[in-house]
């Protein structure tokens, strides 16, 4: 039955503003990674400018989506009890989790028996909600979260040094603080031809989330807005600064240094060629500042861009997974458009079906399909949007 709501939740827009950019954004990756692959942009020996900006732009998503997401569940908490916030963030942790390692992981690899299950960012928000629903249930304080926050975040590049020794090896030590990507350490043989691919470690998105959590508070109806839009401005300062300053000197944050290449481009590009797997503080800093500053930035401003950013940012969980399926059809269209057989769709020995030797496009193709992606996206999530604002079921919630 369907049920009209009957109030209209306190939302501050910029939150919608930016998540709705960066999921944009986040799109051209995916689509690179699709009908571009190699090479491979971070690779100074072989990447090019225009290859590293289709790759670094989308570096900006994954850190301010956990971080936003750490905001939400502070401002769904207070419409909610303790005891009601950690149910509701356990179990929509749980359900985050299923996602990704069964619709997710299928709608990157379009293989029906699943022969990687990829635990990738909806993983790492489901994880982290899940440990920060523990530290509600504790009745840990804001205090004592935005600590434990800022340990992990500040903290967690010390490992770069430390020799842990045998325990780096395991899997639980590459699950939460070691997993490198989708071509590092992190795949799991679990028999008969199956594989889970950790790419995304979970602690140092934990530190992102709980920080996220802790900013919420600023999003309160009763928070002075001027103050607000102040302590988000300089805060993400402070994150750039953090990361030029680390960053020119190779001080700490980072595991692999930056370098004078033999051209000024390639330097450029090395200086900004930051460590994503896992997530190191000066990448992070350098896309949370940047985010930071937008929310401080765009908070008030309203015109016809920021109202599509709303469309999408109102709706984030529904267009991510939309949008694996939308690029995945026009993947299949243009696979059989190209000429290739179906005895080609499943590669020798890989369990990602459709990536035939030869397929591809150009870089200025794969931004033709981007495009023609986001814009087919934006009318379902209108229709979603506006249908989430005005019904009120318990589902809702975790869409």
């Amino acid at each position: 039955m369907t049920t009209t709501a009957a109030s209209t939740k306190y939302r501050i827009e910029s939150i919608d503003i930016v998540r709705g950019l960066v999921m944009l954004i986040m799109a051209i990756d995916h689509t690179r990674d699709i009908f571009h692959g190699a090479p491979e942009p971070t690779d100074l020996a072989v990447t090019y400018p225009f290859l590293f900006f289709t790759r670094w732009i989308t570096h900006f998503c994954a850190p301010t989506f956990v971080f936003l997401s750490g905001v939400s569940a502070n401002i769904a908490g207070t419409r909610r009890t303790p005891t009601q916030l950690c149910t509701f963030l356990f179990k929509r942790g749980l359900w985050l989790i299923v996602v990704e390692l069964i619709f997710i992981s299928f709608g990157i690899t379009l293989n029906p028996i699943f022969s990687v299950l990829i635990l990738q960012v909806i993983w790492a928000i489901g994880g982290s909600m899940i440990l920060l629903a523990l530290l509600v249930r504790l009745r840990a304080s804001l205090i004592v979260i935005g600590i434990i926050g800022a340990v992990i975040f500040f903290g967690h590049n010390i490992l770069d040094v430390v020799n842990v020794g045998p325990i780096g090896k395991t899997i639980p030590w590459t699950l939460f603080l070691s997993a490198g990507g989708f071509g590092g350490n992190g795949i799991v043989n679990v028999g008969h031809q199956h594989f889970i691919l950790i790419a995304y470690a979970l602690l140092p998105w934990t530190g992102v989330m709980l920080l996220g959590y802790v900013f919420g508070t600023l999003y309160k109806s009763t928070y002075n807005a001027a103050k607000r839009r102040k302590t988000l401005l300089y805060t993400g300062l402070g994150l750039l600064a953090l990361f030029v300053v680390f960053r020119y000197f190779n001080v700490y944050g980072d595991p692999s240094p930056w370098s004078v290449q033999k051209t000024t481009a390639l330097s450029i590009i090395s200086f900004f060629n930051v460590t994503k797997y896992p997530c190191s503080l000066l990448y992070l800093g350098m896309t949370l500042g940047t985010a930071l500053i937008l929310l401080s930035v765009l908070e008030g401003v309203k015109n016809k861009f920021t109202a599509i950013m709303v469309t999408y940012g109102n709706v984030p969980f529904f267009y991510y997974v939309c949008h694996w399926y939308l690029i995945q059809t026009i993947h299949i269209i243009l696979f059989f458009a190209m000429g290739f057989k179906t005895s080609q769709i499943l590669p020798t020995g890989a369990p990602f079906l459709f990536e035939p030797q030869g397929f591809g496009l150009s870089l200025a193709g794969v931004y033709g399909v981007w495009f023609l992606a986001i814009f087919i996206l934006y009318f379902p999530c209108r229709w979603f949007a506006k249908y989430k604002k005005t019904h009120t079921q318990w589902w809702l919630s975790y869409l």
